[in-house]
């Protein structure tokens, strides 16, 4: 009995050595630090130059449009606090199994503080561009682009980006499998050559998904993993129709937790920037939230949100501020821990959090009325539309000549990049790097002629 007590004391420590590991072994004397490895990096990655960009970049609405609503920034903010939340209640609820899983608020805290910084200027316009202009290079997309930056380029480490633990690393990536295997949608090769002006958005979004070139970090990532979990948790759902892409199948219980705390900020708490700059009115509010919200099933949600309604719509504060709080609460309430597969070993990825059906459905109408009422509104798609001429203009422009316009440090990574074919990579790392402000100067820059009066910028 004693020695099997062992054994599984062993294991446990082996199990937390395993993912605590960083890939890049650091020799860091700190006196007196006595930081777990995810408060370590929890601070990497708030204090790193990735997240500060986030002040500067348009979420759902405009950077410059109003000084009240949510930049990538506030909106990671706010998820990192959801996911606390989010914790706090799968703890409550079911206590032998988060010991079991390790649940740590200081890696939730982490995860959502990061899961937004890939994402490229001018929000899904940018995104659509780079992948355009990255169409025979690899493609381009928001959360490939964060597991390359916390694994390669913010400059933490000589060349391993933040050198995160393993473990948070792996709740980094929500869709673990690569472009190439996940794109289903092949415009024709008049598509591909279209004028940049003419480009549809439509049909370049990109499959969510990895680089090939960063296979190497990845696959250090699934090393501890035995390869009958590392085969499963690469499943593709195969799309049925040509005009969306193929998805993966799974990801890990922090990553599900993550993510939960993701859609919970965006369908509810983008919301009210929304409803404050009078987007939308109650009208369209009780037609297609409220109906169909009284229409799913006798929840708390169903009985009290045409109540909710007017208080988000009320001329006083304080009362939308109660009901956003109320919405938030009544879904974080509603999670609950299930099995992914049993056939796996890893008990990181046999679990996953979830929400109940009812609440499932009804946050998927929040984020449905959010997507056609703000974010395909004519006024928001001119501005995705602008930056993805910013961000396409830009590109041409660096591929063009890069020895001559690169900065230096960025033109050095290039010529290193070029030699192994994949200098397209690093000026795609640059634009997506940039914020909607430091990119719309430097295209003024390149391509708008100044008067006397009013020089060019150098030195931006």
């Amino acid at each position: 009995m004693q020695r099997k007590a062992q054994q599984t004391t062993r294991e446990v420590t082996r199990q937390k050595s395993m993912w605590s590991a960083r890939h890049f072994s650091q020799h860091v004397q700190r006196d007196g630090d006595h930081r777990s490895p995810f408060q370590r990096d929890k601070a990497r990655i708030l204090h790193s130059a990735a997240f500060r960009r986030l002040q500067a970049k348009t979420q759902v609405l405009g950077v410059g449009m109003s000084d009240f609503y949510r930049t990538r920034l506030t909106h990671s903010l706010e998820a990192s606090q959801i996911g606390q939340g989010i914790a706090a209640q799968l703890r409550q609820k079911h206590p032998e199994l988060t010991e079991t899983l390790g649940l740590n608020d200081t890696l939730i805290e982490a995860l959502c503080l990061a899961h937004d910084i890939g994402h490229p200027p001018f929000g899904h316009g940018g995104e659509v561009a780079l992948h355009y202009m990255m169409r025979d290079h690899g493609g381009f997309e928001g959360n490939g682009q964060t597991f390359r930056i916390v694994t390669q380029l913010e400059p933490y480490t000589p060349a391993n980006g933040m050198n995160l633990s393993r473990r948070t690393l792996l709740g980094l990536v929500k869709y673990p499998n690569f472009i190439p295997s996940l794109t289903n949608i092949k415009p024709s090769e008049i598509e591909r050559d279209l004028s940049h002006r003419n480009v549809k958005a439509a049909d370049w979004v990109p499959p969510k998904g990895l680089y090939e070139c960063d296979k190497n970090m990845f696959d250090w990532l699934m090393a501890p993993l035995s390869q009958e979990d590392q085969t499963l948790f690469g499943q593709i759902l195969n799309s049925p129709s040509e005009q969306r892409h193929h998805k993966t199948k799974y990801k890990s219980f922090d990553c599900s937790i993550m993510e939960l705390a993701d859609d919970i900020a965006y369908g509810i708490h983008d919301l009210e920037d929304a409803i404050v700059m009078g987007i939308v009115n109650l009208q369209q509010f009780e037609a297609q939230i409220v109906e169909p919200i009284e229409a799913l099933s006798d929840t708390w949600l169903a009985g009290h949100i045409s109540m909710l309604a007017k208080k988000l719509f009320s001329q006083h504060h304080h009362e939308r501020k109660d009901a956003i709080g109320a919405l938030v609460n009544s879904f974080i309430t509603h999670i609950d821990i299930t099995l992914t597969d049993p056939a796996y070993q890893n008990e990181l990825l046999k679990y996953n959090a979830v929400f109940l059906t009812e609440y499932e459905q009804a946050l998927s109408i929040f984020k449905q009325f959010v997507f056609r009422q703000v974010i395909r509104k004519p006024e928001i798609q001119m501005l995705e539309y602008k930056g993805q001429q910013v961000v396409m203009g830009l590109f041409e422009a660096f591929a063009s000549d890069p020895e001559r316009l690169l900065p230096e440090n960025t033109r050095q990574r290039w010529l290193k990049a070029h030699s192994n074919n994949n200098g397209m990579r690093i000026i795609s790392d640059y634009i997506a790097g940039m914020t909607d402000e430091f990119a719309s100067r430097l295209y003024a820059n390149l391509f708008i002629p100044k008067s006397g009066a009013s020089p060019d910028s150098l030195g931006i």
